[in-house]
């Protein structure tokens, strides 16, 4: 299969799940997540706003305000297919934009520079693991992973686990997978899991 049937699939696969189903993966992510030394030593936080069948990120972001870890959310730039990050203090900063996507007012945030990114939590359709990914085919993470150095996971369920991500050179993979049952280091970062 090629990557396009593959995120086709996978979209699928996601919108199977039951509401009840999905807050329960949901939890169990979140839980993995919060206890994970990736999450205890980090400062700052790179996260979307996850949307529809993706896995909800509201409940992350909220233990990070409460631990005093700074979020900072993506926005794109559709003509540049770039992401900036920016502060995230209260859901109050967002706004929708194109294809109902929740980003930052860049008038009422700060940018984040991607530096002080400790961990960044990568969105994604279908993984290997690797850590080679199937996103939503725009590239935007695969530019802003080109030169960033510091830590990367993902949130997944078993389900998008696959065998074998067709990679291309460009494809950056991310060094974590946290899924309903555990997280995995993945082969490409140079660990076990």
């Amino acid at each position: 299969m090629d990557k396009k049937q593959i995120r086709s699939s996978a979209i699928q696969t996601l919108k199977n799940f039951s509401e009840d189903e999905k807050q329960k993966v949901e939890q169990k992510l979140t839980k993995n997540l919060l206890s994970s030394n990736l999450w205890n030593q980090a400062k700052t936080i790179g996260i979307t706003m996850a949307q529809g069948f993706e896995w909800d990120t509201k409940m992350i972001i909220e233990a990070a305000w409460n631990q005093n870890k700074i979020i900072a959310i993506p926005k794109c730039s559709p003509s540049e297919k770039k992401l900036t990050f920016y502060q995230l203090k209260t859901f109050d900063q967002l706004e929708v934009v194109y294809y109902n996507l929740l980003e930052p007012k860049p008038e009422k945030s700060a940018i984040v520079d991607k530096t002080s990114i400790d961990l960044l939590v990568v969105p994604g359709l279908c993984f290997d693991e690797r850590g080679y990914r199937v996103g939503f085919g725009g590239g935007y993470y695969d530019r802003f992973l080109a030169d960033y150095s510091n830590e990367t996971v993902s949130l997944i369920h078993t389900s998008q686990l696959v065998n074998e991500v067709p990679s291309e050179n460009f494809d950056i993979p991310v060094n974590h997978l946290i899924t309903e049952k555990e997280l995995y280091i993945t082969s490409e970062s140079g660990a076990a899991k």
